[in-house]
C-alpha cells in the first residue's frame, strides 16, 4: 500500500510542493517458538503472505507459518520529493 502526501504551503509569493510516498513491507519471522521452555528457534519464514484478502481476519496471518503479521520485521521505503516553483514576478 502506497501513501502519497502532498503539502502546498504559500510563503511570500513562493511556492513549495512536498509529496512523500512509503512502501511497507513485511519481511522475516522473529516470533520465538521455544521461549515457553526458555530456548530460542525461530521457524525461518523469510516473508509475510497474507492468507486472506484485504479487510479479513486472514489478511493478518502467515499462509507461511501461521504467525500474526505483528511477528513480522516490518521494513518502510520512504521517498520525499520536494519541489520549488519561483514566482512568476517578483515585486
Amino acid at each position: 500500500m502506497k501513501k502519497r502526501q502532498v503539502v502546498i504551503k504559500q510563503r511570500k509569493n513562493s511556492y513549495t510542493t512536498t509529496s512523500s510516498s512509503s512502501n511497507v513491507r513485511y519481511v522475516e519471522c522473529q516470533k520465538n517458538h521455544a521461549a515457553n521452555i526458555g530456548g530460542y528457534a525461530v521457524d525461518g519464514c523469510r516473508e509475510f503472505m497474507a492468507s486472506g484478502s484485504e479487510r479479513t481476519d486472514d489478511a493478518l496471518t502467515c499462509a507461511a507459518c501461521g504467525c500474526h503479521r505483528n511477528f513480522h520485521r516490518k521494513e518502510v521505503q520512504t521517498e520525499v520529493v520536494c519541489e520549488y516553483s519561483p514566482p512568476d514576478s517578483i515585486n
